[in-house]
């Protein structure tokens, strides 16, 4: 298993970490460029690969992706071996970051679209108490399975493009509602995009991180 990226900006010492994962056919390069533009000193990115494994929609080829996609329709025949298996593996790279000093409440999960899900899922079901979580593009996968309410509740940064064709908009509302219906403090951001990422989108992603892990 070839080894997450990661990156630190400057030379204070990392007292927080986010484990950021890419969505569908991407790698853990795909949002190094945003990483570099949030120029946050003291985190430590880390930014998984997923495993490579035949995507159904895409007719069985071969691509990276956190679990198997079976339908433009993503509440059908959903891939839960997948998403625990990637589950496992971000469990994992949160114990990596606890053994070099960091506590699960200054952990933050990200990812955008299929590692939006995937971050979103793992939130929901392990049991600890992380910092936050950060859902962009995404959806709430296994809604039937899930016990919101038992969950730890922390604060969720969700952000969506207006024009989303691949994940549509109305998926993330739902996910949205649904956490604060269960009592989870969420921050919702919108923009006039596809399923895509913005200037103004990682501008409010700063600002929430900044404020999260009360970095200077």
């Amino acid at each position: 298993m070839t080894p997450p990226l990661v990156m630190v900006h400057g030379s204070e010492p990392v007292t927080a970490c986010v484990i950021w994962l890419h969505g569908l056919g991407a790698d853990g390069e795909d949002f190094a460029p945003v990483v570099q533009a949030l120029a946050l000193s003291a985190v430590r990115f880390v930014l998984p690969h997923a495993p490579s494994r035949p995507v159904s929609i895409n007719g069985g080829y071969v691509m990276p992706a956190w679990y198997d996609i079976h339908s433009r329709d993503l509440s059908q025949a959903e891939d839960a071996e997948g998403l625990n298996q990637s589950r496992t593996r971000v469990a994992g790279l949160i114990a990596e970051q606890v053994a070099a000093g960091i506590a699960p409440q200054r952990i933050v999960l990200a990812g955008f679209s299929q590692g939006g899900a995937t971050v979103l899922y793992s939130a929901l079901t392990l049991d600890m108490v992380l910092a936050g979580v950060m859902v962009l593009s995404a959806y709430m996968p296994l809604q039937a399975s899930l016990d919101l309410a038992a969950a730890h509740h922390v604060p969720v940064f969700m952000a969506h493009g207006a024009f989303d064709e691949v994940i549509p908009i109305g998926l993330a509302e739902m996910a949205r509602d649904r956490l604060e219906q269960a009592g989870w403090p969420v921050s919702w951001h919108s923009y006039p995009m596809a399923h895509s990422v913005c200037e103004a989108e990682i501008a409010a992603i700063r600002g929430w991180l900044v404020r999260l892990l009360q970095l200077a």
